[in-house]
């Protein structure tokens, strides 16, 4: 996977380490992500969107001339979060 959406990754990977879904119930990351979406916190949610818009932005050719602003979509996101 390209840098480019490493961060998004990341971020998507720790929202999920921290949902009801796998501290409460148990469910592994990834069976939260297919089978529980639902169940999933609003921040999770919008950065398994981002992630999938950062890898389809990977194979768009005119986002590859321009580049992948997935950076800019993480820093968003993490200011969003109240704390």
């Amino acid at each position: 996977m390209s840098n480019s959406c490493e961060p998004l990754l990341t971020a998507l990977k720790e929202c999920l380490l921290q949902s009801e879904c796998v501290r409460r119930d148990g469910r592994l990351p990834s069976d939260c992500l297919r089978h529980h979406t639902d169940e999933l916190p609003e921040q999770c949610k919008s950065l398994r969107k981002a992630t999938f818009e950062c890898k389809r932005g990977m194979l768009d050719m005119r986002k590859r001339f321009r580049g992948n602003n997935a950076g800019a979509a993480v820093q968003r996101l993490k200011s969003q979060t109240p704390r």
